[in-house]
């Protein structure tokens, strides 16, 4: 599997937090901090957007690091993607990705 495909199926290349710390970019950090807030109902401030992919050693965004359940999940049972999980198309954790991302099922068939 794409060293760069998350947990849950996600592509981080294309995900804007990893953009901004592989860029460096400060000013992308502000636009990703202020959009995830929105969206999210949340603080996120600009410092948070720091993070070199789900699956690769190295910063991670707060939520991925330390409060996602997919991840979690997977790291715990040792999985390299949800794909290797029986329960994958049963998981509600991961549906609720899978539903919003097609693309994210796609990564994960294309194991």
């Amino acid at each position: 599997m794409k060293e760069y495909i998350a947990y849950c199926g996600l592509d981080c290349e294309k995900c804007d937090a990893r953009i901004a710390t592989v860029n460096n970019d400060d000013q992308k950090r502000a636009e990703v901090a202020k959009l995830w807030s929105e969206l999210n109902g949340a603080e996120i401030t600009p410092e948070m957007i720091n993070c070199t992919g789900c699956r690769i050693q190295g910063v991670k965004f707060p939520y991925c690091d330390a409060m996602c359940p997919i991840r979690k999940c997977a790291a715990e049972k040792k999985y390299e993607t949800c794909a290797d999980c029986e329960e994958m198309n049963s998981c509600e954790k991961l549906q609720a990705i899978l539903s919003n991302v097609p693309e994210a099922a796609e990564n994960l068939r294309n194991k």
